[in-house]
């Protein structure tokens, strides 16, 4: 089942895109809820990120080829960081090359875990209890800030718009065996699959429990794998009107379009005479 969170005449709702409609749902998607009959077609509607999450925890280093482009030994746990709320955008949104940082942002195709009931400390065989479903996410990150300029990730990682999700929650998946691509300009960037994960889905959702509570809508971007921008060569970054799309088996592509961040322009107060 594909849940899609949408914007129709003002309203925010969820509903669930099947055979090219939406049909809507009743009740709350963390709590009880059933599908109703009613539709309405995605044309007119604006589909928003498939969450507001209260929460955005990301690993980093979690594919076995990645992490040595990379020039990383394998890590012994999960590398934790957060990306702030604020980055969250949705598909056919726009991703923003920031002012004071535009020349080295970088796309990382991920695979995203919506939870979806309170989880705290539980244990790898009992996380897939506290998954909603699963979704697309694209861990965008201004690399010069990242690799040169800070001493740790946030920053970088945590630009608006630098937090694409979408197209919607698909909550049938196998998340150990996902092909898992990026494309710029409908060229192939990635082509890996979560095979090559370090640490399971399971693993990731156990260990961060552990660490924090995961409240229900929390988001966990589950690592990248080879063939990001900067370990290219030569490297590739983003750059204005690139189009770029992250592909997940079994869930489909999240879209973007890659646009400069414009200054904003100064108010003028006139007085009213």
């Amino acid at each position: 089942m594909k849940i899609i969170r949408y914007r129709y005449k003002e309203q925010i709702e969820f509903g669930v895109m099947e055979a090219g409609v939406i049909k809507k749902i009743k009740g709350q998607i963390f709590n009880d809820y059933s599908v109703t009959g009613d539709t309405i077609s995605p044309e007119g509607v604006e589909i928003l990120p498939p969450v507001n999450p209260p929460n955005i925890i990301a690993i980093g280093l979690n594919y076995k080829q990645h992490a040595r482009e990379s020039g990383h030994s394998l890590p012994e746990r999960p590398v934790i960081f957060l990306k702030a709320t604020s980055s969250l955008t949705g598909p056919e949104s726009n991703i923003l090359l920031p002012l004071i940082a535009p020349e080295k942002v970088d796309y990382e195709a991920e695979l995203a875990v919506i939870i979806g009931q309170k989880a705290k400390n539980i244990e790898p065989e009992a996380a897939a209890d506290f998954i909603l479903g699963y979704t697309c996410a694209n861990d965008v990150s201004a690399r010069d800030c990242q690799r040169q300029l800070d001493t740790q990730w946030a920053r970088a990682k945590s630009f608006d718009t630098f937090c694409p999700l979408g197209p919607w929650i698909e909550t049938e998946l196998d998340p150990d065996n996902c092909e898992i691509k990026s494309r710029v300009n409908g060229q192939i960037m990635q082509d890996s699959s979560t095979e090559d994960m370090i640490f399971s889905v399971y693993e990731l959702v156990s260990y961060c429990s552990k660490n924090m509570t995961l409240l229900p809508g929390t988001v966990i971007i589950t690592g990248t794998p080879e063939g990001v921008g900067f370990a290219r060569k030569p490297q590739v970054f983003l750059e204005d009107g690139d189009i770029i799309e992250i592909e997940i088996e079994g869930i489909g592509t999240l879209k973007n379009k890659v646009q400069k961040e414009r200054p904003k322009k100064k108010q003028i107060n006139r007085e009213k005479k």
